[in-house]
């Protein structure tokens, strides 16, 4: 599916107030780029964004082979967006001219500047910073904001788990929210979580996803295409939500200046606006 679609075809039109509000991506799956079958399963996924990987899944002696055969892949221009987790800049000469290419997802990075010299080799390309230590985390809106074309950052958790010695969940949820208010702060869509690594254990991938939820991010990236279907349930809104959009929606259509609530809640424009954005993702689920 498309980022402004679900399985049933286009989103726009189907409720009220969606269709001019476009939702962000909410599933991101990683493929490893030394197996282009397994990438071209991913792009018939379903997923949102297919995110081609040439780093941590990809053995050092295959590194090479996952280069060329991405080089491939992106040859052609694909009806789903297509993403490349770099392994090192020196892939870049390689991948920014492809017209395949949507996005460089850029791992490790720790400071504007790193961002600054990646824009540098790939002018025009969308780029993804990925926040993986506490340095980076510290610099959270200073990448953000470092280049127009940043469009997006995300937590790597394994990496920064390991950086931080933390050995429970919890203590990394101070770092998502600073990765969550510097998404915001940089005027970029609220970051998608990092992935749950265990693809059989769906009922914990669907916990931790009500909770990122709650904090504040949007989507979820995957390893296997059947966390697919989990992420949306959980980050799809309750029917209960969507009917509360409604009621914000169609008094902002009738009313002016202070807008009150028939049950006597007052609610702002940021309010209304938060409305809209649940009725467009509503809309992708039919």
């Amino acid at each position: 599916m498309s980022p402004l679609s679900g399985p049933t075809g286009s989103a726009a039109g189907r409720v009220e107030g969606a269709t001019a509000h476009p939702v962000a991506p909410l599933t991101w799956l990683y493929a490893p780029g030394d197996r282009p079958e397994v990438v071209r399963k991913a792009l018939s996924s379903g997923a949102d964004v297919v995110i081609v990987d040439l780093e941590d899944a990809v053995a050092p002696q295959r590194k090479a082979y996952a280069l060329d055969a991405t080089a491939d892949l992106l040859a052609d221009v694909h009806p789903v967006p297509v993403h490349v987790r770099i392994h090192t800049p020196r892939d870049i000469p390689t991948l920014a001219s492809l017209p395949g290419l949507s996005g460089l997802r850029v791992p490790k990075v720790t400071q504007a500047t790193d961002i600054q010299r990646i824009a540098g080799l790939a002018p025009g390309r969308a780029l993804y910073p990925l926040l993986e230590s506490a340095l980076a985390v510290e610099h959270a809106y200073a990448i953000a904001s470092a280049h127009p074309a940043v469009r997006g950052i995300a937590l790597g958790e394994a990496d920064l788990r390991a950086d931080l010695g933390v050995r429970q969940d919890t203590g990394l949820d101070w770092s998502r929210g600073r990765v969550v208010v510097a998404a915001r702060a940089a005027a970029l869509p609220p970051p998608a979580q990092s992935v749950h690594p265990d693809i059989r254990d769906l009922d914990a991938l669907a916990a931790g996803c009500a909770r990122g939820r709650a904090m504040g991010f949007f989507g979820r990236a995957a390893i296997h295409p059947r966390q697919l279907p989990v992420i949306e349930r959980a980050y799809l809104p309750t029917p209960a939500e969507v009917d509360a959009a409604r009621e914000v929606v169609a008094a902002a259509a009738t009313e002016r200046g202070a807008l009150a609530l028939p049950d006597g809640r007052f609610v702002d424009a940021a309010v209304v606006e938060g409305a809209h954005r649940v009725l467009a993702l509503a809309a992708r689920a039919g």
